[in-house]
């Protein structure tokens, strides 16, 4: 991680499954349920997803123009750090603990937003991680983000 300063630069939910991500500048986390709010929070796994803008930026920019980072459909958007393409590893954000439990796998929704996008998003985990909750508590948007790598115990 370089030192520049990581943070939460966009926060959104699905309050149901497929529906389009609505935007918020600050939730409530919680172990059991994710995202208040978010559809996906009990999902085994998945309960909350980090983008990374580098990673988004260049995946989209091999396919066209910008696009805006909620076409992901993500619940954390991240800057100054890019995917740590492992699991295990642990993010921080005040409060609350996220432990990386996968690569969050390019699918056919996003090839069906722009052509090419879901092969651009492959390479680096640029489709960002899933996590799990560890601990809850609050995530607002401004908020920094700190990244521990899985121990090698």
């Amino acid at each position: 991680m370089s030192d520049q300063k990581c943070e939460i630069i966009g926060i959104a939910i699905a309050p149901k499954i497929m529906a389009d991500m609505e935007t918020r500048d600050a939730v409530s986390v919680a172990v059991e349920t994710g995202i208040d709010g978010d559809a996906r929070g009990k999902k085994r796994g998945r309960q909350i997803s980090i983008l990374f803008e580098d990673d988004w930026n260049d995946a989209v920019a091999e396919t066209g123009p910008s696009m805006d980072w909620v076409e992901r459909r993500a619940n954390l958007y991240v800057r100054g750090m890019r995917s740590p393409q492992e699991e295990g590893g642990v993010f921080t954000i005040g409060d609350v603990t996220l432990e990386v439990a996968m690569e969050t796998d390019p699918c056919e929704i996003m090839e069906g937003k722009r052509e090419g996008l879901r092969r651009a998003m492959t390479p680096g985990w640029r489709g960002g991680v899933c996590c799990v909750v560890k601990s809850g508590g609050a995530i607002a948007l401004g908020q920094a983000v700190q990244y521990s790598p899985k121990s090698s115990d």
